[in-house]
């Protein structure tokens, strides 16, 4: 990676979780309104999907098809969430499951960081950030991602990531300043919105990366160390059934069983009620009990 490179990735490391430091300050002092927290959760949650149905389930796996408008809509959400520009973030994320826990991964935790307990820290502090300031990005567009490399608007939408972050911080700031009139009112929108709403989505994000590597539950035959990790299903809406996603990395579901609950799936699926998502990738009970684990 470029000097520029890390330096720009560490910022947005950085940033947000100092930003999110005042807000704890903030929130202990009653500093804050249920405008500011609404605009949070709305631009967490709409980022999150961007993320989860669109730069994930969408984009890398083509687990369901959508109109071009709406794949691009997703797109646009993806980049906001600040994860890396379109085509990078597919890139890697394929090359993850081309090399999962093995050499050539880019953010496995087992890889390459020694024995005991110092390994296994080094392992998941590379998984969660450390791989932001070494391989993020590397993954070569041509090979990982062909099919995005020669969809013109993927290509400008992945060009103009950097206003689309500016977007993504202008527009809480903006509905703060819509809601008070006031420059404050604009001030925490972009701080409640903007930066702690971004620490939340990135680290949810990365603990997929490191947690669902590490800790929780397996039912499938896979060659990997992917896991479920339950009480992360709500906040990463859905995504650390991880080890369900790496068995069946096409299925458009990650919640495979009544009660692994995945908001993104149920989103997914009212846009297919809608007529907008169609090919959408499912897995019969028969496929999965082939693959089950011999008393799971």
């Amino acid at each position: 990676m470029t000097r520029t490179e890390k330096i720009a990735n560490l910022g947005a490391v950085i940033l947000p979780f100092a930003a999110t430091l005042t807000a704890i300050v903030l929130l202990w002092n009653e500093a804050v309104s249920a405008a500011d927290l609404a605009i949070a959760a709305g631009m967490y949650v709409l980022t999150a999907l961007g993320i989860t149905i669109g730069f994930h389930r969408m984009l890398t796996h083509r687990s369901f098809l959508t109109p071009k408008p709406v794949e691009y809509a997703f797109a646009v959400l993806g980049s906001m969430a600040v994860q890396g520009p379109v085509l990078c973030w597919v890139a890697d994320h394929r090359k993850h499951h081309a090399h999962t826990d093995v050499e050539g991964d880019p953010h496995s935790p087992h890889v390459g960081h020694g024995d005991g307990l110092r390994g296994v820290l080094g392992g998941l502090l590379h998984a969660h950030v450390g791989w932001l300031l070494s391989t993020q990005g590397r993954a070569g567009w041509k090979r990982y991602a062909p099919d995005l490399y020669e969809d013109r608007g993927m290509r400008f939408i992945s060009r103009h990531f950097v206003a689309l972050v500016v977007l993504s911080l202008a527009i809480p700031a903006g509905l703060g300043y819509l809601v008070t009139g006031t420059l404050l009112g604009a001030a925490t929108g972009l701080l409640w919105g903007g930066l702690v709403r971004i620490f939340f989505v990135h680290h949810i994000t990365w603990s997929v990366n490191s947690v669902c590597h590490f800790l929780g539950s397996r039912r499938f035959a896979t060659d990997d160390h992917s896991t479920n990790v339950f009480w992360l299903s709500i906040p990463s809406l859905g995504e650390s059934w991880h080890h369900n996603h790496h068995a069946f990395p096409r299925s458009a579901r990650h919640g495979l069983r009544r009660g692994e609950v995945d908001p993104s799936w149920l989103v997914i699926r009212l846009l297919e009620r809608l007529g907008i998502a169609r090919n959408v990738v499912r897995i019969t009970p028969e496929r999965q009990a082939q693959r089950e684990l011999q008393g799971s």
